[in-house]
C-alpha cells in the first residue's frame, strides 16, 4: 500500500536549494553524531506515536557490499549484535522489532555503518534512510502534530510526492515460491545421486552455500533463514586443478570452496585479487567458479523462501533460472553487468 504522506526530513533549509534540488548552504554535510542525530531520532519517534505504532517490520534488509575487498572475510555485525538478538541472523525481511528498537536502526543507517532496510507498520507508517542519508518518513495521515515536532527539534520536513528510494521489483526477476513442489524437485535430484550446491541469500549481499545431498536437504530447508532467496547451482568439484584452469585471465569471477572441515566460503575477486584466490582454492576439499555478469550467472534452479501459509511477502526476488524464458539482452541494459550494478 502506498502511503499518501511522504516526507523527505533533514537539518538542511529548503530555501537554501539550487534550481536542481541540490543543497547549496552552509551547512555541515556529514552527521555530527549528536544533537541533529538525536533529533532525527525524535522526529521517527514522533510519527510513530502519532501513528499509533509500537513495533516495526524490517522489510529489503541489505549489507554493504564487499565485492571488491579481496577474499578475507568481511565483519558480519554492523552493529547489528547490540541491538537484535540473534545480530545479523535476525535481520531479514518480515522480522519485528520493538519501535525503540527500530529508532536505533535508523541510527545506524544514519551513520552509514553497512547495514541497511526500510521499516515499515503496514499501511500505516514506514522509514528509511536514502542513499543521500536524508531521512524518508511516510504515513497515511498529515500528523500534524508530529510536523510541530519536527519543527521545533530544528528539522525541515519536506513533502513529495514519493521517496526517490521506493523498492522497485527487478524486472528481470520471479517470485517463484520454494515450497514443497520445489524441494520435492530437489529430493529428486538428490536421491538420483546428483548432489546439488544450494545459494541461500538471507540478505541483500550476503549469502550462504549448502551442499545438498539425501542426508542433508530436509536439514537444511528447516534451518533457511525467513523469506531468503534460493539459487540452486551445480556441485562443487572435488578437482580443484580442473577448477583453477577455468580462471579467466580477466574480470570477475565468484569462487567457492569448501575447507576440510566442511565449512564453505566465497569470495569475490577481479584479477588483482586471483591469486590469493588460487591459493585457497588449491587447497580445498572442494571448489567451483560461478561468473559475477548478470548474463552469465544464471543458476539451475532457483525461488523464494514463502511464509508458513505458502506465500511469497518478500519483496525482492530470485534470479532467473534456466528453466524460465530468456529475456532480450537489452532488457537486462545491454552491456556486461556484474551482479549487483
Amino acid at each position: 500500500m502506498q502511503l499518501s504522506h511522504v516526507f523527505r526530513v533533514s537539518k538542511y533549509d529548503p530555501a537554501d536549494r539550487g534550481a536542481h534540488g541540490h543543497y547549496t548552504g552552509t551547512e555541515d554535510t556529514t552527521s555530527d553524531h549528536g544533537e541533529v542525530e538525536e533529533a532525527c531520532l525524535q522526529a521517527v519517534q514522533a510519527f510513530a506515536v502519532e501513528a499509533g505504532v509500537d513495533r516495526l517490520a524490517v522489510r529489503e534488509p541489505e549489507i554493504a557490499s564487499f565485492a571488491h575487498c579481496g577474499v578475507e572475510a568481511p565483519s558480519e555485525d554492523f552493529g547489528l549484535g547490540a541491538l537484535l538478538p540473534g545480530g545479523l541472523a535476525d535481520f531479514h525481511d518480515g522480522a519485528e522489532v520493538p519501535l525503540d528498537t527500530g529508532v536505533e536502526l535508523v541510527r545506524l543507517m544514519l551513520r552509514d555503518g553497512g547495514a541497511r532496510c526500510r521499516l515499515e507498520a503496514e499501511g500505516a507508517f514506514a522509514v528509511h534512510v536514502g542513499r543521500d542519508q536524508y531521512l524518508y518518513i511516510g504515513s497515511r495521515r498529515p500528523h500534524r502534530a508530529a510536523l510541530a515536532r519536527t519543527r521545533e527539534l530544528g528539522l525541515h520536513p519536506e513533502r513529495l510526492d514519493a521517496s526517490p528510494y521506493d523498492f522497485e521489483p527487478d524486472e528481470d526477476g520471479v517470485l517463484r515460491p520454494g515450497g514443497d513442489d520445489f524441494w520435492a524437485g530437489l529430493h529428486r535430484a538428490v536421491t538420483g545421486g546428483r548432489s546439488v550446491l544450494l545459494e541461500e541469500i538471507y540478505v541483500q549481499n550476503a549469502s550462504r552455500r549448502h551442499r545438498l545431498t539425501s542426508d542433508t536437504v530436509d536439514m537444511v530447508r528447516a534451518a533457511l533463514a525467513p523469506r531468503a532467496r534460493l539459487a540452486v547451482w551445480p556441485d562443487l568439484s572435488s578437482d580443484s586443478a580442473a577448477v583453477l584452469a577455468a580462471l579467466p585471465a580477466e574480470g570477475l569471477i565468484e569462487g567457492v570452496w569448501q575447507e576440510k572441515d566442511g565449512r564453505i566460503h566465497s569470495a569475490i575477486a577481479d584479477e588483482e585479487g586471483f591469486p590469493e584466490l588460487v591459493a585457497r582454492i588449491s587447497g580445498a576439499d572442494a571448489a567451483a567458479l560461478l561468473p559475477m555478469y548478470v548474463d552469465e550467472r544464471v543458476p539451475l534452479l532457483s525461488a523464494v523462501v514463502p511464509d508458513s501459509d505458502g506465500v511469497v511477502r518478500a519483496r525482492r526476488q530470485a534470479e532467473r533460472s534456466l528453466g524460465d524464458s530468456p529475456q532480450e539482452k537489452s532488457a537486462r541494459g545491454g552491456a556486461r553487468r556484474a551482479v549487483g550494478d
